[in-house]
């Protein structure tokens, strides 16, 4: 009975985040028309993301959403992030800008090593930092996704913002990240605010839980399942 109790405990203390999964449902018709926005009505079939959290933080966070739709083509991703105090310095075209700007996140892992892993950082005003990196943290901002296989838009809103874009399903399979109709990916979100007048701090809100007392998305636990609904 002991052994059976102390088993059953060490279940429940397995970190059920890196077991998330989300559905991407297949759109067999048409294709999706970008515009920051997601203002096309195809984006009512998506399965709604929301449970995103807070870990580090005691605070409720903003909310955020995230759907995705995937075509013979593109997978498609819109985020929708509520916020009040948008933060988004520096000059249109800035790749380095997006750093101390609110973005919301999408990372890829080819393995489980993470040798490599693929981000996309986006923020409202649609600047991307697009990156690839190696366990751990060993990361080169010169690379870039081909401009062919990667569209990003962003609108802000009264309420926040909206990232909307689209990746080809071709350089998601020569990048190794998807296989067999599944990506490992992780969702975040970097949520800046005026903490002290001109002064900006950040709370990092995230999809699957890291296995880390700090904030950390470069490490394994912070990356679930994106599975691709069969045709």
């Amino acid at each position: 009975m002991r052994l059976f109790i102390c088993i059953l405990a060490l279940f429940f203390l397995v970190d059920m985040s890196a077991q998330k999964e989300y559905q991407a449902n297949y759109l067999s018709a048409e294709e999706i028309s970008v515009d920051g926005t997601g203002s096309s009505p195809l984006w009512n079939s998506a399965i709604e993301l929301t449970d995103f959290t807070l870990p580090w933080n005691d605070v409720e966070p903003q909310t955020t959403s995230f759907k995705a739709l995937y075509s013979e083509q593109f997978f498609y991703f819109l985020f929708s992030a509520a916020d009040h105090d948008i933060v988004a310095p520096g000059e249109d075209g800035d790749k380095l800008g997006v750093l101390p700007s609110d973005r919301v996140e999408i990372f890829f892992k080819a393995n489980g090593e993470m040798n490599p892993y693929y981000c996309l950082e986006m923020d409202p005003r649609a600047r991307v930092l697009d990156y690839i990196a190696h366990h751990y943290r060993k990361v080169d901002f010169k690379w870039e996704w081909p401009d062919e296989d990667l569209q990003v838009l962003a609108r802000q809103t009264k309420e926040g913002y909206s990232v909307e874009g689209k990746i080809s399903i071709s350089s998601l399979q020569s990048m190794d990240i998807l296989k067999e109709g599944e990506m490992d990916a992780g969702l975040f979100r970097g949520d800046y605010f005026h903490s002290d007048g001109d002064a900006t701090d950040v709370l990092w809100i995230t999809w699957a839980i890291p296995d880390n007392p700090t904030p950390d998305f470069h490490i394994s636990s912070a990356f679930a399942k994106i599975k691709l609904q069969p045709r």
